[in-house]
């Protein structure tokens, strides 16, 4: 049975250099001392900000901000190495504070901007706020969403308040939920962690892949009341939020940030939807692959192709994507190597009360940060490469664009993260020679499109009905929530697969359902990834893709992605994405006769 190593016992070569940020804890309680201390020069604008004395307040804001951003990143980054640290744990709370107490500080800006003098405002942009061109122009077409200066006061303080529901599903589910050892056909027991748990799904042998998927949901039935009562307080503040900014919904709310019309979001479940027979033809091949008479959730996760080395380390899986990369350029690669080994950009493997899953996050001034949980397998190359795309976006963006853009949207957050596995997927297409080989990364092809484009739909049309229960008064409760669930499971997987009771549990511990209507994005993002890498590979189109990259959110994420050769307003980048599905569909079913 693998050991779990605690943090002291990871070695410092695969741990990232967080002390890139700060480079000790001392000198993070320095500098947030001196950036609380900093809130109060907001003060001299408050109450006399104009169109000429702008710029200045916008210089001072930045700078705090950008300080601001890195205290809470270090913070929790920390944190995320181990959730039981209760050191870390008291600075994390600490940073989110600040976040409130500069959210304060800053809160009187937008309301200011937008009751000055539209002539005057003009004159300006036109000399030294040219560089807030597109961010001024943002605030203006939200003006009747922005409130009072005194009322977005109170909204910033109830920051704090307003991450509850996250902060204590984070806690539960990182720290304080433990499961049952998972157990095989011999009768050996196998540590279930949340890293080790995929590594049981793909697993051979049945009985374990069952123990691991009844003891995981077992353990999240046992909090359902609380986890329930979590996400419905979760909900409720989405609803609080749009309705206090006189939105129409939550999903109007959530996708008006980013000047993304809701169409997209109905338009994808739409299509998706429309191509749900290739879903169940997948599902139907896998039980036939799999010679199952009664094929299970659990079932679908394992490779159907037998006898195939999927192992890799992570020294192989550096070398294979950053091969894989090459089509992006020296440039890109070059650099992808010095932040794979010299530069302390990733955490690699998973030690006790580390955060589970993958992320890239980092603050702007220094390089981002990568966790990974990595297990040897070709699903974890395949995390190295998304989660490396999250971050060479972040470090495009930062090489190139002032604080004020110095990000990205969610809207094309998964962008670039899903463009680096579309095109590792194809090198590996490309390279191998073993038929056996081809028909495992078919499979593991078409489990991307299962797993982002299907499944973050389903989660999509899930976030929709949770969210418009809330909106028509009506009660979230474990029972209901699971009765959606299991509806669009059934609907999605279709009736080669058992809608396993335990399945309609599975809302309960999907910690991106937290951050509300971000998941459609994956699926958007993969569709446009699909269609970048295809220009990519076969038009040149590496140079617009790079000053996509290097736009942060300087435009609008739709207007980015039009300059790269994709258009998120039609439906011909999920429409071709099916195609490029049904192409792998028919190989598989053609290998497997």
């Amino acid at each position: 049975m693998k050991k779990i190593l605690s943090r002291n016992e990871i070695k410092k070569e695969y741990k990232w250099s967080i002390e890139d940020l700060f480079k000790s804890d001392e000198l993070w309680q320095k500098v947030y001392d001196e950036t609380e201390a900093s809130f109060a020069k907001m003060d001299k604008y408050r109450e006399n900000l104009d169109a000429d004395s702008l710029y200045d307040c916008l210089k001072l804001r930045d700078n705090i901000s950008l300080n601001t951003q890195q205290l809470y990143v270090y913070a929790n980054l920390r944190a995320n190495e181990d959730s039981t640290d209760t050191f870390y744990q008291e600075l994390s709370g600490k940073a989110d504070r600040l976040i409130t107490l500069y959210s304060q500080a800053v809160s009187f800006i937008e309301p200011a901007i937008l009751a000055m003098d539209r002539e005057a405002l003009k004159d300006r942009l036109d000399k030294d706020l040219k560089e807030y061109a597109h961010y001024i122009e943002d605030i203006l077409r939200s003006s009747e969403h922005i409130l009072s200066a005194d009322k977005e006061k109170i909204l910033a303080q109830a920051y704090e308040a307003a991450q509850g529901p996250s902060n204590i599903f984070y806690m539960l589910n990182n720290a304080d939920i433990k499961f049952k050892n998972a157990v095989d056909s011999n009768g050996d027991e196998h540590l279930l962690t949340h890293g080790t748990y995929s590594s049981c799904l793909e697993s051979r042998d049945r009985t374990l892949r069952r123990s691991a998927f009844n003891n995981i949901y077992d353990s999240y039935y046992a909090q359902k009341n609380t986890l329930a009562a979590i996400y419905s307080a979760s909900v409720k503040m989405d609803l609080f939020n749009a309705r206090v900014r006189n939105h129409a919904s939550v999903l109007d709310s959530m996708l008006f940030v980013g000047n993304i019309p809701t169409e997209v979001y109905h338009r994808l479940i739409e299509t998706v939807n429309a191509h749900l027979p290739l879903m169940h033809r997948y599902m139907r091949l896998r039980k036939k692959i799999l010679g199952l008479d009664d094929m299970d959730m659990y079932d679908i996760y394992t490779p159907i192709v037998k006898n195939t080395d999927t192992r890799k380390t992570y020294d192989e899986a550096k070398k294979t994507v950053l091969e894989a990369l090459k089509p992006l350029g020296e440039e890109y690669c070059a650099k992808l190597n010095k932040a794979l080994n010299d530069e302390g950009w990733v955490d690699i493997y998973e030690n006790e009360g580390k955060r589970s899953g993958a992320y890239s996050w980092g603050a702007y001034g220094c390089h981002p940060f990568v966790s990974l949980n990595y297990d040897d397998t070709v699903n974890s190359m395949f995390t190295l490469a998304h989660e490396m795309g999250h971050a060479m976006h972040s470090y495009y963006t930062w090489s190139n664009q002032p604080v004020i853009y110095g990000d990205y949207t969610i809207f094309v957050a998964e962008v670039a993260s899903t463009v680096n596995e579309a095109l590792l997927m194809q090198h590996l297409l490309k390279i191998t020679t073993d038929l056996n080989e081809r028909k495992y990364l078919l499979n593991y092809f078409m489990e991307q499109f299962r797993g982002t484009l299907f499944r973050q739909t389903m989660f999509a049309e899930f976030e929709l009905e949770t969210h418009a229960m809330a909106e028509r008064g009506e009660t979230l409760t474990f029972e209901n929530m699971c009765r959606i669930y299991s509806a669009l499971n059934g609907k999605y997987y279709g009736t080669a697969v058992n809608n396993n009771e335990k399945i309609s549990w599975e809302w309960s511990r999907i910690p991106h359902f937290y951050t509300a209507f971000y998941v459609y994005q994956y699926a958007t993002g993969y569709s446009a990834a699909i269609t970048l890498s295809e220009k990519i590979l076969n038009e040149n189109g590496a140079q617009d893709y790079i000053r996509f990259l290097k736009g942060g959110s300087s435009q609008y994420s739709i207007d980015l992605l039009k300059k790269a050769g994709v258009d998120m307003t039609q439906s011909a980048p999920v429409e071709k994405a099916m195609k490029v599905f049904e192409g792998i569909l028919d190989e598989m079913e053609k290998l497997s006769e």
